[in-house]
């Protein structure tokens, strides 16, 4: 990917969403206009405490996913009944910013979560309260970059999407206008 080229959704934001969400949050300074800041992926490995080479092959599909390489978690707490001991690998992050991000978000928008099985929309309980939204998938395979007959187990990822947003309201709104396609909860 050449940086040259701009993704198509940060496009979309700086000539069409920034002036949307002015419109409709009412927001008289430019600067208070939310705006995605990261997205960080991560995949746990619960068998890596027996199997080393579980890691590798997380490692290698999620930087095919992201288009970076993730770094390493480690355990920070020896806990004998799951034989994990402290400072062994468990899983693997990776935390996107800039032009990786708009890119990471428009397959997720677009090409990962319509392949979903049984989808019904993403949950709009998911956000914390400071404007970030937190989203995991169960199969790594719903990625187009991810070849299902070379995977060797279908492994989860937590996606979390952290905004400039003040409020949950705010985050919804900018997600919104990215297309995120939310479900109508309005039953509780």
């Amino acid at each position: 990917m050449s940086e040259s080229v701009t993704p198509r959704l940060q496009s979309l934001y700086h000539d069409a969403i920034r002036s949307a969400l002015t419109e409709k949050l009412g927001i008289a300074n430019p600067m208070d206009i939310p705006r995605l800041d990261k997205i960080v992926i991560n995949m746990g490995i619960g068998e890596a405490a027996t199997d080393s080479k579980k890691v590798n092959s997380a490692i290698e599909e999620m930087t095919a996913i992201a288009g970076q390489k993730p770094v390493t978690t480690l355990a920070s707490k020896s806990v004998a009944g799951f034989k994990l001991r402290e400072g062994i690998p468990i899983g693997c992050k990776v935390t996107l910013r800039r032009a990786r991000m708009y890119e990471f978000l428009d397959r997720l928008i677009n090409v990962a979560l319509p392949r979903v099985r049984d989808y019904r929309g993403a949950s709009e309980k998911s956000f914390d309260g400071n404007g970030n939204y937190a989203l995991g998938i169960k199969e790594q395979i719903v990625f187009p970059e991810i070849e299902y007959d070379k995977i060797d187990e279908v492994r989860g990822m937590d996606i979390v999407i952290c905004t400039t947003a003040k409020d949950d309201e705010m985050a919804k709104a900018l997600l919104a206008e990215f297309n995120m396609p939310f479900s109508d909860m309005n039953d509780s």
